[in-house]
């Protein structure tokens, strides 16, 4: 009995320890989220653990490895790593029917598990954009619609114009026959002008399994408009006598036809100074007869449109010479003379000469220069006349007066007279000029 007793606490002891070094071992794991087609990594690791076995199972509790021997023969499931502390596995060409919760087991007493969730992306396939026929005429409404299937979580659609995101548009989410994955749709509405034509729509699938790297539909939009018309004149002042050239310039798709030129309503009156090449009229030596209306019509498959100029020729403005500028060859010449006679006498003569060639270097008489220097040679010789009759009178004052000095010196009345007969002889004699 006492042998018994003995072997029955050696038992419990040992059990004892057992339980005791097993509660400081616990088997930790991590969620897995993998993309289709890709490969998962499971890991199972133990801090503390005294050669106890390690063991991972599939949702459908079959076990995949126990240590590392495979227990499942499946190609795609491999061994990664295997020891006392750790058990890791991967499964490669992920399918969705591979989510789902993975066991790690730590075979102590009792058996103690952790448990991972593998997560499959389901990758959205290649959108597609539908709902567009070439060409589209200005002013339609026009819908377009983008698809994808295949993705999992469900897919986000965002729209796109002119790198513009548009948010008013319609979603819509349907789940796929397989239960799993996702068919996702947006419908595009807008009315479509000419601006439009040539313009990117893009449509983008956003989606965690993408990586950041979007998937896109582009549609180019081809709008069809009627033309738009417009006339460039090419100088903003036509005048008398010079060219004048007329630009056409037309918009529209299809492109517009060679465009018509009208003036007044009717055709252009002088073809051979009126000619038009392409979308240009060319006026050759612009005359007052040109004013009136001109009238440019362009015309394609969807309309016609016309634009109008009004041509007004201005008179070609008068070129005056600078007033500072005098001609250099007008010369005026003023001659005077005076002769003294025994009877006491004053005569003046004045002429104006003016050069013929005065104005020989002139492209035109301007009447208004030559008014104004007649004026200032009138206007000279008048002065200098006066100054020198002025000068005149006073030398011949002076000069009677000393004549006279003979007379006035004499004692008697006959002595006096001699002596003035004698100065009226001398004064003969002597005859002064002034010029």
């Amino acid at each position: 009995m006492i042998w018994k007793r003995s072997a029955v606490l050696r038992f419990y002891s040992v059990c004892g320890l057992l339980l005791q070094g097993s509660q400081g071992q616990f088997p930790l794991t991590q969620n897995v989220t993998v993309v289709e087609g890709g490969t998962a990594i499971l890991t199972c690791r133990v801090d503390q653990n005294d050669n106890t076995s390690l063991q991972w199972s599939n949702p459908a509790q079959q076990t995949l490895y126990f240590d590392d021997k495979k227990a499942l023969r499946d190609n795609r499931i491999e061994l990664v790593r295997a020891s006392w502390h750790e058990l890791s596995i991967s499964v490669s060409d992920v399918s969705l029917s591979d989510e789902g919760q993975y066991t790690c087991s730590l075979f102590t007493m009792p058996v103690k598990t952790s448990k991972a969730y593998l997560t499959v992306l389901g990758v959205p396939e290649k959108p597609q954009i539908s709902g567009f026929s070439s060409p589209v005429m200005e002013g339609d409404l026009m819908q377009l619609t983008c698809k994808t299937s295949g993705s999992k979580p469900a897919a986000d659609i965002r729209w796109f114009k002119n790198d513009k995101e548009i948010k008013d548009v319609k979603y819509l989410k349907e789940e796929d026959a397989n239960r799993k994955t996702f068919t996702v749709s947006s419908t595009l509405d807008f009315r479509v002008d000419r601006s439009d034509d040539g313009v990117a729509v893009i449509c983008r699938v956003d989606h965690e399994s993408l990586n950041a790297t979007p998937q896109v539909a582009m549609q180019v939009l081809e709008i069809h408009y009627t033309p738009s018309v417009k006339i460039i004149p090419s100088t903003p002042f036509p005048q008398e006598g010079q060219p004048l050239i007329l630009t056409c310039e037309s918009k529209g798709k299809p492109l517009p036809e060679p465009v018509l030129w009208t003036k007044d309503g009717g055709e252009l009156p002088d073809p051979d100074r009126m000619v038009v090449s392409g979308r240009e009229l060319n006026i050759l030596f612009l005359n007052k007869t040109d004013n009136g209306t001109y009238r440019c019509e362009a015309t394609n498959t969807i309309g016609q449109s016309s634009a109008e100029y009004v041509l007004i020729v201005h008179d070609v403005p008068n070129t005056l010479l600078p007033t500072t500028i005098i001609p250099s060859l007008t010369t005026a010449t003023v001659t005077t003379s005076v002769a003294i006679t025994t009877s006491p006498t004053t005569s003046a003569t004045t002429s104006s000469v003016r050069d013929p060639n005065a104005l020989a270097g002139q492209n035109g008489p301007d009447h208004a220069l030559i008014g104004g220097i007649v004026a200032v040679v009138v206007f000279v010789t008048l002065c200098s006349i006066f100054l020198l009759g002025r000068y005149l009178a006073r030398h011949k004052g002076t000069y009677l007066t000393n004549e006279a000095k003979g007379a006035e010196d004499a004692p008697d009345a006959d002595t006096a007279i001699i002596n003035a007969e004698g100065s009226q002889v001398n004064a003969e004699e002597k005859k002064e000029y002034f010029i």
